[in-house]
């Protein structure tokens, strides 16, 4: 089960292939939860789970091996998708499978990097998955049953 939830105030969510992204990357039966959120909440999150004082750009929260919640800050995305070298929508995209793969239980890596870049071609989204420009910041997901 697929579901969205647009937290924000006076924008509309693209519509973009995150359903049958969610369903190649994790399985069918895994339950998860987009959810597009405000830089003001996204900064609370990140401070209370990991400890950043910061508003990130993608958060994700594995509930149980079958279901999770990945935290979209879409005003962030806008901002650095040039950044990245990528356009709006495919950095959308880049940070979806990214946070995909964190709750398919990858950390930062080389292996992280060529399973994006899989992904990638497997649905034709042009974007290169540079991490480290514009100081792409990463931490820990927390470690215990969060529900936003």
């Amino acid at each position: 089960m697929f579901s969205i939830v647009n937290r924000l105030k006076q924008k509309r969510v693209p519509k973009l292939p995150f359903a049958s992204i969610a369903d190649k990357i994790l399985g069918p039966k895994y339950e998860l939860g987009l959810v597009f959120v405000e830089p003001a909440e996204i900064q609370t999150i990140n401070k209370k789970y990991r400890h950043h004082d910061y508003p990130t750009n993608v958060l994700s929260f594995p509930l149980t091996e079958k279901e999770g919640e990945i935290l979209i800050n879409l005003v962030r995305a806008k901002e650095e998708a040039p950044d990245f070298d990528h356009d709006f929508k495919n950095h959308l995209l880049f940070l979806f499978i990214h946070g995909c793969l964190h709750l398919k239980g990858l950390r930062h890596s080389s292996i992280m990097v060529k399973e994006e870049k899989r992904f990638f071609q497997l649905f034709r989204i042009n974007v290169t998955p540079n991490h480290h420009r514009s100081g792409y910041r990463h931490g820990l997901t927390p470690s215990r049953r969060v529900r936003i």
